[in-house]
């Protein structure tokens, strides 16, 4: 068990440095754009699951351990200690941009909050772009990955590049977050919280509502 937190903990720590710290860094030097932002989440999830799957499942989401717990594919017990270490590699990832960052800006919102989900829009707007992508984030993790008949080898590129494709349309309106994780530890660091609700809880009800989806549509089939 011991490997797995681990395993989630350096994963979602990777997901967030990377990913946000591009956000980052795109603020600073200009040189990463939005579509360079989208393709950096959508490759290190990639390389995540490739490298971390056989250890813990490579979740690196408290909303999918939620949805993979409601199925019946994960066990409760194991649900609180991997939705910890996902927050706390979340949390350590976006601590170490500040403190290596910090020093480019007079304050942390000048960084775009260490990266944190922000709308754009309205928050009704916000809670509907979360709660369907993270729907189809799900429905294409339960089809590559969990679906008996389903081509595993692939999953890890189909996965990542939905948060990929996702994140290229819908970063402007939302940050894209599709991850409680990714959005908690930069607003913590940051201390900008407001809205982030959304992100923690429009995840979540997407994520098993897709779940569900699967169970009762496509896993009859495997």
């Amino acid at each position: 068990m011991r490997k797995k937190l681990f395993a989630e903990l350096i994963g979602t720590f990777i997901l967030v440095f990377a990913g946000t710290g591009a956000i980052m860094i795109n603020d600073i030097a200009g040189a990463i754009g939005h579509v360079g932002i989208a393709l950096t989440f959508g490759f290190v999830i990639v390389a995540l699951i490739y490298s971390f799957a056989h250890v813990s499942g490579a979740h690196f989401n408290p909303a999918v351990t939620i949805a993979f717990w409601s199925m019946g594919e994960f066990e409760r017990k194991n649900v609180f200690p991997y939705i910890f270490a996902q927050i706390l590699g979340a949390v350590i990832a976006s601590s170490c941009l500040y403190l290596l960052l910090n020093e480019n800006f007079i304050n942390v919102s000048e960084v775009s909050y260490l990266g944190a989900t922000l709308p754009s829009g309205s928050l009704v707007q916000a809670f509907g772009f979360e709660l369907i992508m993270t729907f189809i984030l799900m429905i294409v993790i339960c089809s590559s990955a969990v679906h008996g008949k389903a081509t595993k080898d692939f999953a890890g590129l189909a996965i990542g590049l939905t948060v990929g494709l996702e994140s290229m349309f819908a970063g402007p309106i939302t940050g894209a977050s599709m991850n409680p994780a990714r959005s908690i530890g930069p607003a913590i660091i940051s201390g900008n919280l407001e809205n982030l609700w959304i992100y923690i809880i429009a995840t979540i009800l997407g994520a098993v509502f897709a779940s569900m989806v699967f169970l009762r549509v496509f896993k009859s089939d495997t």
